[in-house]
């Protein structure tokens, strides 16, 4: 069972910078892809980010490529998302997910996730 904690959200203005954070529990942190989804109010859960198990590789949804940054530290089992330039559209709740061996953007390709934290992006 890995256990996954969220943190580092809060209000922005429009144009500002978060960087939210996501704790592991699970020793075995480099055995796990991770990724960041996102979900606003009344719409479905969606792919920001993914990043491999040596953080040699990743990927990123069109709508905030060049505007956050993935990583990941294994010696903390810990995963980021520096989220900069903010938008409106970028309000929601953020959730990050573990799934072995390679990200995916499905969701439901998942095994692990944490409970999220909320982003909200204002003018």
């Amino acid at each position: 069972q890995v256990q996954l904690l969220e943190s580092g959200g809060g209000l922005a203005h429009t144009g500002g910078s978060l960087r939210l954070s996501c704790a592991a529990s699970e020793g075995a942190f480099t055995n796990y892809a991770m990724a960041w989804f996102r979900q606003a109010p009344e719409r479905e859960r969606e792919f920001v980010a993914g990043i491999s198990i040596s953080g040699g590789s990743s990927y990123y949804a069109d709508s905030v490529k060049g505007r956050f940054t993935i990583s990941r530290d294994n010696a903390k089992n810990a995963v980021f998302l520096q989220m900069t330039s903010l938008k409106s559209d970028d309000t929601a709740v953020y959730y990050c997910a573990a799934k072995r061996y390679t990200w995916h953007i499905d969701p439901t390709r998942y095994e692990y996730w944490g409970t999220g934290t909320l982003v909200t992006v204002s003018s």
